[in-house]
């Protein structure tokens, strides 16, 4: 998967290392060949000191070059200096073994590059006419001082450009992370939304260049949203219209059990079929349960004062009942608290979270549950077991439909899914956890404060 981040660095940052590289070229020539000719203008003034001491002789050409005058003209600190003075190919004075300078025109003046002794020079000619005579005057220098200016540039000019290369590549790196962190922060943001959150992004909150990849997002919620309501009102029709032909059919079963008593053959059939029945009459009460959860086109039923502790109570018999034929001690622990709820709606969860236990609760364990007041305010319901548990990486699944961590027991897997639709339309929260014993599993449902 390309990504945009780099593609947009190596598209900034290629070209401009580039042009940093030949800018520090150019930075290079620029230094370097005016220092150059600095030292090209001072070699040539030392071959200059030397024409200026040409003059006539007895046999021609002749140079008057004291001692200490030629000493001056070599001291130098750094390098080797040599000289020669030429006239109608006869040397008058200087260094024998001087370089050919035949390569350099007639009548003109220069610098360039020789060999002398077999060191690398540089040299500085003036050719010229002298008493009516032409006269070659030359003076050649080693390259040490130039190696040492053309280092000392170096030396500046390296750690300078690598610094604005530095400067450049990091002002490209946070400009371009600037300029995507509204890309990221889209991201975030649907990343952060729960699976079912389908609501509009802000379009205003991102750049215009973004905005058209928003608007096609909110398209896509939109087509999202209106599958998913057709589907909540289809599963609400659809349990709500099982109901009539179940509770028929459990009806007929039940007479012809009594009818065919005596036959047991007919007895294990129809015991069956009315397990069977069971079965569907569960689950199309919680398919209607989780209709009634779900947030749908209809608006919600308001919330009333309820007693948590009562509206537990009310199915107590029937589970008591459950729990007994299966051989587990179920327990309340039941205190007055009062909640803001929808009293068919908070049955559906006080029903699913107790049903749920004693699935998974074997014979000869414990189930409890409580109800009371928190003491910030609010109520707590919590339903514990001394099941099998839920392992921590997996509680958060559990939530999720269509999700059974036990596949030898029978259900849809929507009882939890139902649980926590239920404890979000009442703004409460639902949370999963481990006994202090250990063993079994916690589910507790904490709601707010009721207000009024």
């Amino acid at each position: 998967m390309s990504s945009l981040r780099l593609r947009l660095l190596k598209w900034l940052i290629g070209p401009i290392l580039l042009l940093n590289l030949a800018g520090g070229a150019l930075m290079y020539l620029l230094a370097w060949l005016p220092a150059q000719q600095a030292l090209d203008r001072a070699l040539a003034d030392k071959a200059g000191a030397l024409v200026a001491r040409l003059g006539s002789g007895p046999a021609g050409l002749a140079l008057d070059l004291p001692r200490e005058a030629q000493q001056m003209l070599r001291a130098d600190d750094s390098d080797q200096i040599y000289f020669v003075v030429r006239s109608g190919g006869r040397t008058l004075a200087g260094d024998a073994g001087f370089p050919d300078l035949a390569g350099l025109p007639q009548g003109r003046a220069g610098a360039l590059d020789g060999v002398m002794r077999g060191r690398p020079v540089r040299i500085a000619v003036l050719r010229l006419d002298a008493a009516g005579q032409d006269a070659e005057v030359a003076v050649a220098t080693t390259l040490r001082k130039r190696e040492q200016t053309r280092a000392a540039i170096l030396r500046a000019l390296v750690p300078l450009q690598g610094l604005l290369t530095l400067a450049v590549v990091g002002l490209i790196w946070f400009s371009v992370t600037t300029g995507l962190l509204p890309l990221d922060r889209l991201r975030a943001s649907l990343l952060g939304r729960d699976g079912e959150d389908l609501s509009q992004l802000d379009a205003d909150a991102v750049p215009g260049e973004l905005a058209p990849v928003v608007g096609a997002i909110n398209e896509l919620l939109d087509r999202v949203a209106t599958g998913a309501r057709a589907r909540h009102d289809f599963l609400a029709d659809m349990a709500h219209q099982l109901r009539t032909p179940l509770a028929g059919l459990t009806l007929q079963l039940e007479w012809l059990a009594a009818r065919h008593a005596g036959d047991s053959a007919s007895a294990h059939s129809i015991g069956l079929m009315q397990s069977l029945a069971a079965r569907m009459t569960r689950q199309s009460n919680q398919l209607l349960a989780l209709a009634r959860a779900e947030p749908g086109p209809l608006p919600q039923a308001p919330l009333a004062p309820l007693d948590l502790a009562a509206l537990v109570a009310e199915p107590v018999q029937y589970f008591v009942e459950r729990a007994a034929a299966r051989q587990i001690d179920l327990g309340f622990e039941l205190e007055p608290a009062v909640v803001a709820g929808d009293r068919f709606l908070l049955r559906d969860l006080v029903d699913n979270l107790i049903d749920n236990a004693l699935r998974y609760t074997p014979p000869g364990g414990t189930v409890t549950v409580r109800a009371g007041p928190l003491p910030q305010g609010g109520a707590v319901l919590v339903v514990e077991d001394s099941g099998p548990g839920i392992a921590p990486e997996a509680r958060a699944m559990v939530f999720a439909r269509g999700v059974r961590l036990d596949g030898q027991l029978q259900g849809s897997g929507l009882g939890l899914s139902i649980v926590r639709e239920i404890a979000r339309a009442h703004r409460a929260v639902v949370e999963v956890g481990a006994p202090a014993s250990g063993s079994g599993a916690v589910f507790s449902v904490r709601f707010p404060r009721a207000e009024g």
